[in-house]
């Protein structure tokens, strides 16, 4: 047996204000879960083709210093996407050119300090 797919799950401050972001980059929400009583949600999972992810709300304080792992997002046009960002008021880093990625790549970061990394498929 192999597994099927593997999708991340980070934990964030305010799952809400998560999904606003991530529908920005394009994901489309998936599902959700806000429990009886409460306002927000606290799990959600977000996808965009092969691309999926959850959000589930932190029970321990975030500390965008300390986070440990990269998202990378992959896209046809890596200017034109980072420029789609830009126009939505995501703060999108320089166009690098690193080795691995000679098309370009560039930073955002979520609001909750994790880092997504924008390269070309």
């Amino acid at each position: 047996m192999k597994p099927a797919s593997l999708v991340p799950m980070a934990h964030v401050r305010s799952v809400e204000r998560s999904i606003a972001f991530y529908l920005l980059l394009g994901l489309e929400e998936g599902n959700r879960h806000t429990p009886e009583g409460q306002a927000e949600p606290v799990w959600v999972w977000l996808r965009s083709g092969g691309a999926h992810l959850m959000l589930a709300a932190a029970t321990e304080l975030v500390e965008p210093d300390k986070q440990a792992v990269l998202f990378y997002v992959y896209c046809d046009d890596v200017a034109a996407f980072r420029e789609q960002l830009i126009r939505a008021g995501i703060e999108a880093g320089p166009i690098r050119s690193p080795f691995y990625a000679p098309r370009g790549e560039f930073r955002v970061v979520d609001p909750d300090g994790y880092v997504l990394m924008v390269t070309h498929t």
